[in-house]
């Protein structure tokens, strides 16, 4: 879970201003605060997601040394005539 899940925020404020779970608020105040809470969540902007993509040494040695040779296909065959 994020920190901004809005599940996590509630029981997080329930705790810090009630003592959560050794003391509760009454059911309909606690109904309040989660309907607050959704509301909140519901109307607050989508985060953008970052995919962090993983490197793959293997993958971009071989990679390398592919391109290496294919530098070389080139130069093997040289028909130019020397006059």
């Amino acid at each position: 879970m994020s920190p901004t899940d809005p599940f996590r925020r509630t029981l997080s404020w329930l705790s810090a201003h009630t003592c959560f779970p050794s003391s509760r608020l009454q059911p309909h105040a606690e109904a309040l605060v989660c309907l607050v809470e959704l509301a909140a969540a519901d109307n607050a902007p989508e985060q953008p997601r970052f995919l962090i993509k993983s490197r793959d040494g293997a993958r971009d040695a071989a990679l390398r040394a592919h391109n290496h040779r294919r530098s070389f296909a080139h130069d093997v065959c040289d028909n130019r005539t020397a006059v």
